[in-house]
């Protein structure tokens, strides 16, 4: 089954965006899809998640339009090996917000601060169905 491209993109800037991309990578297991370097600054990042979906992401840079501060943003990943996630984010010693734990309405999840200040929370709940 092929994924279906995403239609709903979380962006967001990063003060040092090559150091975040190789983080969510290599940390969290997003998949690096596109990065348009322009010296120093990544003026556009594309990073898949590979159950769906993906971010967008560009280096901090007063170019008009777009003025998201960094370390101000969040997003849910959702993933069907949780523990996996985990695993990956406790050996790179990632800041926890909140550690590993089954909610009430099932599954399991964890939130993990990245080293900009953005929150990720990591689970296995996909949402309410639709009706």
């Amino acid at each position: 089954m092929t994924t279906p491209a995403p239609t709903v993109w979380p962006a967001f800037r990063a003060t040092d965006a090559p150091a975040l991309i190789r983080w969510l990578v290599d940390v969290l297991g997003f998949e690096e899809t596109l990065v348009v370097p322009d010296g120093d600054l990544v003026v556009h990042a594309e990073l898949a998640w590979p159950p769906g979906g993906g971010v967008m992401l560009g280096s901090a840079r007063d170019d008009g339009g777009w003025d998201v501060e960094p370390g101000v943003s969040g997003a849910y990943l959702v993933t069907d090996d949780v523990e996996a996630v985990w695993a990956r984010v406790q050996a790179a010693g990632a800041a926890v917000l909140r550690p590993l734990q089954s909610p009430e309405h099932g599954g399991q999840e964890f939130s993990v601060r990245d080293p900009e200040g953005n929150s990720w929370s990591v689970g296995s709940y996909r949402g309410a169905p639709r009706r």
